[in-house]
């Protein structure tokens, strides 16, 4: 009986009756947001986060989130370059308590003249000498889930390309990641 289970191991290769070459885990993820894209993005301040999404809001979103308040707001500032156009971009990742509200959330933030989540430099919290003021510049807009990404994001120094500003914006929606991961 020990032969068998001896000539058993030896045909097997030793292992353990496992033959053939090991898989290896794949590599860990090292996608990094800020350069993972097209543009490429500096952190100037944050991110933030807070649970009070009233508080940091403008306009009518002040109402808004006080009758429908959000579960976490976290906020970004940052700045990315293109030839000789330098834009700053405002990026918010608001977490609703459900999926409705979060649509919802989208569908209110996506209409002219209802106000906002404040960007970093409207609130105070950094300062910047000579930003644009974003929500004068381009808008773009996202959900997934409870999930809501809002990008506001203008040129410096009156800088004006139209196409290129919104291909930043749209780009810089995958800044939600860099805001969930808490890096900084």
């Amino acid at each position: 009986m020990v032969a068998g289970c001896v000539w058993g191991l030896i045909r097997s290769g030793g292992g353990g009756g496992v033959t053939g070459t090991p898989e290896t885990a794949p590599p860990p993820s090292t996608t990094n947001p800020l350069t993972s894209g097209r543009f490429s993005y500096e952190v100037v301040a944050g991110p933030t986060t807070a649970t009070d999404c009233s508080a940091n809001s403008y306009g009518d979103m002040v109402e808004w989130f006080a009758e429908r308040p959000c579960e976490q707001v976290v906020r970004g500032l940052y700045v990315t370059e293109e030839g000789d156009a330098r834009a700053l971009v405002s990026v918010v990742l608001v977490t609703m308590p459900d999926e409705s509200l979060a649509q919802q959330l989208k569908a209110v933030t996506d209409t002219d003249g209802t106000g906002n989540v404040n960007d970093l430099v409207r609130d105070g919290t950094a300062s910047l000498p000579r930003a644009p003021v974003v929500a004068r510049g381009q808008y773009h807009s996202e959900v997934e889930g409870r999930e809501v990404t809002i990008v506001e994001t203008d040129f410096f120094d009156e800088h004006t390309d139209p196409d290129l500003l919104h291909d930043i914006s749209v780009d810089a929606a995958r800044l939600a990641d860099h805001l969930r991961d808490g890096e900084g």
